[in-house]
């Protein structure tokens, strides 16, 4: 599994991101090109980031792509967020993110348009299933409907 939340080519970087995020940098040499990061690359961690205010570590996954309803892009979803659960539960983060060890986790989905129902549906279920293990679902869409989540009523946006 790699990690990568940078540009370009970074090894055992830390990037400092607002007043409260480091965002922790590091290309494993399983990953041959850095800059590929998103949903459709299971095998990488996109962006893992601690917030020193709340102290909660956020691996965040990115979906660049519109939702267009395909079930190739539900099934690269699946495969994701099953790579980012083992990297945290069998404990592949804590090896290399010792510093991370015991603390909250959170799963963050950052997309450009809201997904369709058949993905809310799907990210519901598992937002409800992970939440046993301890560990937050939060699903922010970069457009109108603000920062957060999908927007007033999808079930990602309850506490």
């Amino acid at each position: 599994m790699s990690a990568c939340g940078g540009e370009g080519e970074c090894e055992q970087e830390i990037l400092t991101y607002g007043p409260c995020w480091t965002i922790h940098c590091d290309v494993s040499s399983e990953s041959t090109t850095p800059s590929v990061r998103g949903v459709e690359h299971a095998h990488v961690i996109d962006v893992i980031a601690h917030d020193s205010k709340t102290d909660e570590v956020t691996l965040v996954m990115l979906e660049s792509r519109p939702w267009d309803g395909a079930e190739l892009r539900l099934f690269q979803l699946q495969e994701k967020i099953n790579a980012y659960l083992s990297f945290v539960l069998d404990g592949e983060m804590a090896e290399a993110y010792p510093q991370f060890e015991g603390k909250k986790i959170r799963l963050q989905l950052d997309c450009v348009g809201m997904p369709g129902n058949d993905v809310v549906g799907f990210l519901s279920m598992v937002r409800e299933q992970i939440a046993f293990q301890g560990i937050n679902f939060e699903v922010r869409v970069k457009g109108d409907t603000g920062e957060g989540s999908c927007g007033p009523g999808c079930a990602c946006a309850e506490n």
